[in-house]
């Protein structure tokens, strides 16, 4: 038993953050009222529902168009089909087979099984993570600055020390230079790449900013990217099981404390984006046969030669 609890405290670490993120939601949930809720639900309309969703669809093909660039660059001969099922059975896995691996093992395993490069598939991986976090600190400050005027107080500001900030940023540094070496002769490929991460963050933070209006309240378009972009850092805490419910927290936190939002309404945009981010993966199951399949039939090839 010690010895199964040794091997999964990452686990159940992870597995006790998202429990505990979500007992908090549905605390605050039922502090609101749940007949709150469901009239800020009912303020949205059909059409801004729909609107809303096809751009977290849209934001999601401009990931898979961000790997796609990064492995053809790369001189991997993915065809954009493949580089489209793999991104979309990542996203499924991580929305619902949540687990400590997450979907780009999955991304890499269905990349290694189709017969492509495994080194270069995994370095456009890490890239793609590292283009999409550089991308996001772009934005950062649009919601730093706000949050940290609202939420921490001048003696607390002056007790942090910059050496640790600074030491923290050049390691990143070094880790993203060492990534990218395989597109440094690339220039445009890594400029397109982070382009799509700028496009999935556009149409991301445009559909909040049409929930945020269809719910009667208002917050300026930087604000909102600003927002986004601290939650996103959030969840990359490894405190939870691929982000549940710590991204939903956060984005009600924050939507609430500091873009001054009602509590109802960061609730409602909350959760109605973990819904839009789970109904737009789930073309993943579609194509999850397809490369189990794949799977399979490269497993079968090397026994049949032995």
């Amino acid at each position: 038993m010690t010895d199964w609890l040794s091997d999964n405290r990452r686990f159940l670490l992870r597995f006790a953050g998202t429990l505990l993120a979500i007992v908090l939601i549905v605390l605050l949930v039922r502090g609101q009222g749940w007949s709150e809720i469901a009239a800020a639900f009912k303020q949205i309309s059909f059409s801004q529902m729909l609107l809303a969703f096809l751009l977290i669809l849209l934001s999601r093909v401009c990931v898979v168009i961000r790997w796609y660039i990064l492995l053809r660059s790369g001189n991997v001969k993915i065809s954009f089909s493949d580089a489209l099922a793999l991104t979309f059975t990542g996203l499924f896995s991580n929305n619902f087979l949540p687990t400590t691996i997450g979907g780009d093992v999955v991304r890499l395993a269905g990349a290694m099984q189709l017969g492509y490069d495994r080194a270069v598939s995994l370095a456009s991986l890490v890239a793609d993570r590292l283009i999409g976090a550089l991308a996001m600190i772009f934005t950062l400050p649009f919601g730093l600055i706000p949050a940290w005027h609202v939420l921490m107080p001048a003696s607390a500001a002056s007790a942090i020390t910059a050496p640790p900030i600074f030491q923290k940023v050049w390691n990143f540094t070094k880790r993203t230079l060492q990534t990218f070496s395989i597109w440094f002769k690339k220039p445009l490929a890594l400029f397109a790449a982070l382009a799509c991460t700028w496009g999935h963050v556009l149409c991301t933070c445009i559909a909040l900013a049409i929930l945020v209006s269809a719910l009667g309240e208002h917050m300026s378009f930087g604000l909102i990217v600003g927002l986004w972009s601290i939650s996103y850092f959030v969840t990359l805490i490894p405190i939870s099981i691929n982000g549940y419910g710590v991204q939903d927290l956060s984005l009600t936190f924050l939507f609430s404390r500091v873009g001054g939002i009602s509590l109802a309404a960061s609730l409602t945009l909350a959760v109605l984006i973990r819904v839009f981010y789970m109904v737009a993966s789930l073309p993943g199951a579609i194509y999850m046969p397809a490369i189990l399949s794949a799977m399979d039939t490269e497993r079968e090839e090397p026994e049949s030669k032995v």
